[in-house]
């Protein structure tokens, strides 16, 4: 069994508010995989004295240090997997289990450490900082009993209160990214309902005068054909043209449905990338556009941000549309590790969705310096463009040729 499996099996166990569960939907989130488990290698400092040969100043250090291994791993991998409000329990039992054997070996501190970072992980900021600044506390007072050289206990300290800022710095991010998916899941869910109502009003409209139609004529049809044959081949006539027409007014509905708005694609875009970290600056060309060009270019956009939110490590993304008289053009840059040198199913899918539009898919991914995607569509083959009023550019865009800078870091 490897320690990703060990890892799976202890987050499908740990309580819903637990650290472990905190951080697997954190780094589910952000397509990426976190192993808590990975910094108990920094136990290797409670070995101190043979590391800088000073096992014979401290003597007998070696049997209570291995005794306290077994009792901290409990107390390590319970404060992970059990509820975070036993967590400033689980922080104090650590800091005292170091300051039990502190007096054996003086770099059981590593033990304060660990309970420092446990604590930082506890509740608000500032309640956890008062927790690290009593455990910080308690190791200075039990070091000056100790006559301990002060050198170790300004180290040590020096290092609780960098991985206790860290730990909080952590818990905060996690909570905004996590305060994000929320409200980008809400915002589809109120998209989704608002769609749902349209849909339900356009077919009521579309469709409940014409079935009216269709049932009037038939019946009128059924009374003439002993009468007036002639009329009544009329009137059928006239119910097939109906439901040609409703069946092409149909189909239109549902290509609208179908076709996704690119300023609700970059509002999407924004949301997804904010949540994993990545800020991302946009502007879109004011004038409006044939609707498969759009929806084109709204579900590249789509597949171009999954693939820097999943792959690219990137801290910014720019995304730019500029409407030509001929063509438009969309680009999206951001400044992640590049070196993409094949292409996936996501950048295939996107190259034949483009080549189906007559258009080409240009990439430059030069290692360590980032992707860039340019897409450029022709508009001539797609008729006249949507009107002005359907296109919306995005709150925070402006009208000029700069990027502007619409959304925030996370």
């Amino acid at each position: 069994m490897t320690w990703i499996d060990i890892n799976a099996a202890l987050a499908a166990r740990a309580a819903s508010d637990s650290i472990l569960s905190r951080e697997s939907a954190d780094a589910h989130g952000q397509g990426a995989s976190r192993m808590p488990w990975v910094w108990l290698i920094w136990l290797v400092w409670l070995f101190g004295p043979v590391v800088f040969g000073l096992s014979g100043y401290f003597g007998h250090w070696l049997w209570p240090t291995l005794a306290s291994l077994p009792l901290f791993l409990v107390l390590y991998v319970a404060a992970y997997v059990m509820s975070r409000r036993y967590l400033v329990g689980y922080a104090l039992a650590t800091a005292a289990l170091g300051l039990a054997v502190l007096p054996f070996n003086p770099y059981a501190g590593t033990y304060v450490i660990y309970a420092c970072a446990l604590a930082g992980e506890w509740s608000q900021p500032r309640r956890s900082f008062m927790l690290i600044a009593a455990i910080l506390a308690l190791l200075g007072a039990e070091w000056l009993v100790l006559h301990i050289p002060w050198q170790y206990l300004v180290n040590f300290w020096i290092l609780c209160l960098i991985v206790g800022a860290l730990g909080i710095y952590g818990c905060v991010q996690r909570d905004r990214r996590a305060e994000l998916r929320l409200t980008h899941d809400e915002i589809r869910r109120l998209a989704a309902s608002a769609e749902r109502e349209r849909i339900g009003r356009d077919l009521h409209d579309l469709l409940g005068h014409t079935l009216s139609l269709v049932a009037l004529k038939s019946e009128l049809a059924g009374r003439l054909i002993d009468r007036d044959p002639g009329a009544a081949r009329r009137e059928m006539a006239e119910v097939e043209r109906v439901a040609r027409e409703a069946l092409s007014q149909v189909r239109s509905a549902v290509s609208g449905i179908r076709a996704a708005a690119l300023a609700a694609e970059l509002a999407s875009a924004r949301l997804l990338l904010e949540a994993a970290g990545v800020r991302m600056d946009y502007w879109v060309d004011p004038k409006p556009v044939p609707q498969p060009v759009e929806t084109c270019l709204a579900l590249v956009l789509r597949e171009a941000v999954t693939n820097v939110q999943r792959h690219a490590r990137a801290r910014s993304a720019e995304v730019s549309v500029i409407v030509g008289a001929e063509r438009v053009i969309m680009r999206v840059r951001d400044d992640g590790r590049g070196g993409v040198l094949e292409l996936g199913n996501g950048l295939t899918g996107m190259r034949e969705r483009i080549r189906g539009c007559g258009g080409r898919l240009t990439l430059e991914s030069p290692r360590g310096r980032g992707t860039q995607v340019e897409v450029s569509l022709p508009l001539g083959k797609f008729g006249a463009p949507a009107q002005p009023a359907s296109r919306t550019v995005p709150a925070g865009a402006a009208p000029s040729p700069s990027i502007h800078a619409a959304g925030s870091r996370a």
